[in-house]
């Protein structure tokens, strides 16, 4: 017999919390229980990038405080048993991905399983198992820092992905947290298309996908979620923004490399349309990124395209997660260090589609969407998806 078990997914970047610790934290806590108390999930799957933040040498003690704040919170009382992974062990530099994951199960929900990647079965979970440092030795899950010689051109950062698989109800499936290459300088971006750091996260992409998929353990139904770094089609975007425009190109006095590109009405006083440098994208018109929820700027987000054969998503009805200002009084306004884009993603194989339910006649049963869209979250709004999974009762 078939049921359903909610289910509520979330990925945040979480680097702005420390970098700016206590100002945040409240509001972002509070985002969160509210969307949990809205929607009753009976399983709760939180993918944290950043953990630490830039200064994450400084800022991990904080880090595992804000963990533990949410873990014993009054709001996550009903969750009888908690999973907890957070890779803060900075000093292994081969092996460190500031990724972290939190598992909450209801105490309703009776019938779950976690895997060991060791003994290679399910086992029982039971009340609250926290992982914290190098996560070495930890069966429970798999965790890999990308290879360093993947990007030999590149700085190598704390990107990578950690896996753990579940089975609810006899349902099994795959959750990955995942935190691929960012743009490291607007000129570079747009200078082809694809951009070379859109060629480097497919590249990335692949992959997790390719591990993850691999006949070692039987592959299972999968939702990749995590800070995947998509940016639009910037040299597409830009043409098409600035087609009536003037261009002037400013270049270093020592070299001939181009250190900022100005883009000037025709008319209209010649007023500056659009400022790039290295990490500042200044575009006269910003509300055009949230305009009809960035709608027209969809057909500028192909980077998942070509992993369709493999992956879906739920329809995008929101407008870009990146980069909203930290400023708490300015929580729905982007700064101007990058053009704004759907960096933070949940994405699904076409077998995890498969077990979502769709109740017809209630249309917010599955429900895309992000955190906090009026209140400052960082830099990055968290993003989830809320769907009744499909379980099976024997």
């Amino acid at each position: 017999m078939e049921m359903h078990t909610d289910v509520l997914l979330v990925t945040a970047n979480v680097g702005s919390l420390f970098d700016n610790v206590g100002e945040i934290e409240g509001d972002w806590l509070r985002e969160f229980f509210t969307t949990v108390h809205m929607y009753k999930p009976r399983f709760v799957a939180l993918h944290f990038q950043e953990v630490g933040g830039k200064d994450y040498m400084m800022n991990m003690g904080h880090a595992e405080n804000f963990f533990c704040s949410i873990e014993s919170s009054s709001e996550m009382a009903d969750f009888d048993r908690v999973c907890v992974y957070v890779d803060s062990h900075f000093k292994a530099v081969d092996s460190f991905t500031a990724l972290g994951s939190m598992y909450f199960i209801h105490k309703s929900l009776k019938n779950i399983q976690q895997y060991d990647f060791n003994v290679n079965e399910f086992k029982a979970v039971s009340g609250h198992n926290k992982y914290v440092g190098s996560l070495e030795g930890v069966t429970s899950m798999e965790k890999e820092k990308f290879p360093k010689n993947f990007w030999p051109d590149f700085k190598w950062s704390r990107k990578g992905y950690m896996r753990t698989r579940w089975l609810i109800h006899n349902q099994g499936l795959d959750l990955v947290n995942v935190h691929l290459f960012h743009d490291a300088s607007n000129l570079i971006a747009c200078n082809s298309s694809p951009s070379v750091y859109s060629a480097n996260r497919k590249k990335a992409l692949r992959y997790v996908i390719n591990r993850i998929s691999e006949s070692s353990y039987s592959p299972l139904p999968f939702f990749l979620f995590g800070d995947f770094n998509f940016r639009l089609d910037t040299l597409s975007l830009v043409q098409n923004l600035s087609m009536s425009a003037e261009i002037q190109k400013v270049k270093k006095d020592s070299s001939n490399e181009v250190e900022k590109i100005i883009y000037e009405e025709k008319d209209n006083d010649h007023k500056v349309l659009l400022h790039i440098e290295t990490k500042l994208f200044a575009y006269l018109h910003q509300a055009m990124f949230r305009e009809n929820n960035g709608k027209e700027l969809l057909k500028y987000d192909k980077e998942t395209s070509a992993f369709h054969d493999v992956i879906t998503e739920e329809e995008i009805h929101f407008p870009p997660s990146y980069p909203y200002s930290e400023d708490y009084t300015k929580p729905t306004q982007y700064m101007n260090t990058r053009c704004p884009a759907w960096c933070d993603r949940i994405l699904m194989s076409h077998s995890a589609r498969d077990i979502i339910h769709r109740r017809e006649e209630d249309e917010n049963g599955v429900v895309y969407d992000t955190l906090g869209s009026n209140i400052c979250m960082g830099d990055h709004k968290p993003v989830f998806l809320f769907f009744p999974m499909k379980t099976i009762t024997h």
